[in-house]
């Protein structure tokens, strides 16, 4: 599965909200560091109910604008 993502970092609360043609990720961590980037890897496998490892950034780690990987439970 892959998805488009806008990551809002430095937010007051973790949250994923649903737009159009794109999921809004609020993070609470700062983009320094890759610590926002590790921080969405985790929102997402736990939303997706799957393993941090099957969860990938293929495009805009170090953007706003990011296309995620998701890949199949085995």
């Amino acid at each position: 599965m892959i998805l488009n993502i806008r990551v809002i970092p430095n937010a007051r609360k973790n949250r994923i909200e649903k737009e159009e043609n794109y999921l809004k990720v609020h993070l609470v961590a700062s983009p320094e560091r890759g610590r926002a980037n590790k921080l969405l890897i985790a929102l997402l496998s736990e939303e997706f109910k799957v393993n941090k490892s099957q969860v990938r950034i293929v495009q805009g780690e170090k953007s706003r604008q990011k296309i995620v990987e998701i890949l199949e439970k085995r």
